[in-house]
């Protein structure tokens, strides 16, 4: 009897570590959503011919227009990412000639959904205090060089100097950013801005048995029209 106990007792701790491993296991490779492939400008329409039509003047972020966060999770070592978006975006872009000479784009924080009701809460909540800092912005400080005026079906990608503001913390950034001349009258625009939390004073978001690293993405798509 005596026996017995001991194997159904290994037994149950087998299938306990089994569960706590290979449950977590099992349910992001096979259940979870993956995550959203991150934004970027679409493939382009059709091939850039013909002669360039100035761009000179300014456009505004258009129905489309989204950002957020990009952030790489650890559940019980298993590598997955979280994602948060949100439409609530505004934003202009100047160009003169074949410079982007101002540009801006202001993200409604209270409104970033990603895939979970509990994520949400800790980014509306510890991590962003979106009640007390609703919005996130992002300013260039320096022109863009686009190199030449694009054609329609035209795609660059240059080098954005800027001021980030996330928290009331406003820190400069460089990053990558890919513009996608979709029409005459209509680029696309994508970015993807390295965060390291600390530097804006952002609480970092591990929670629970879920982890995190220290940094993370703003990522952006904007939809910009004359």
């Amino acid at each position: 009897m005596t026996r017995n106990w001991k194997r159904l007792l290994l037994i149950g701790v087998a299938v306990a570590v089994v569960l706590v491993v290979g449950g977590p296991f099992v349910y992001i490779h096979f259940f979870q959503d993956k995550a959203p492939a991150p934004l970027s400008v679409s493939a382009s329409p059709q091939a850039a011919t013909g002669a360039a039509v100035p761009a000179d003047g300014t456009w505004k972020a258009a129905a489309g227009s989204q950002a957020g966060y990009r952030v790489k999770e650890v559940l019980f070592g298993q590598n997955t990412e979280a994602v948060g978006r949100t439409n609530g975006v505004t934003g202009d872009l100047t160009i003169a000639g074949t410079k982007a000479t101002k540009g801006s784009f202001t993200v409604d924080l209270t409104t970033v959904k990603s895939d979970k009701d509990r994520r949400d809460q800790q980014f509306q909540g510890r991590i962003m205090e979106t009640a007390k800092y609703p919005k996130a912005t992002f300013a260039l400080t320096e022109p863009i060089d686009l190199g030449s005026v694009p054609t329609v079906g035209a795609k660059i990608t240059a080098k954005a100097t800027g001021n980030l503001t996330l928290k009331a913390e406003t820190r400069k950034v460089t990053f990558d950013v890919t513009a996608s001349r979709t029409a005459p009258g209509a680029f696309d625009v994508s970015g993807s801005i390295p965060v390291k939390f600390a530097d804006w004073k952002i609480a970092n978001p591990s929670f629970g048995p879920i982890q995190t690293q220290d940094n993370g993405q703003v990522e952006f798509l904007l939809k910009f029209t004359k």
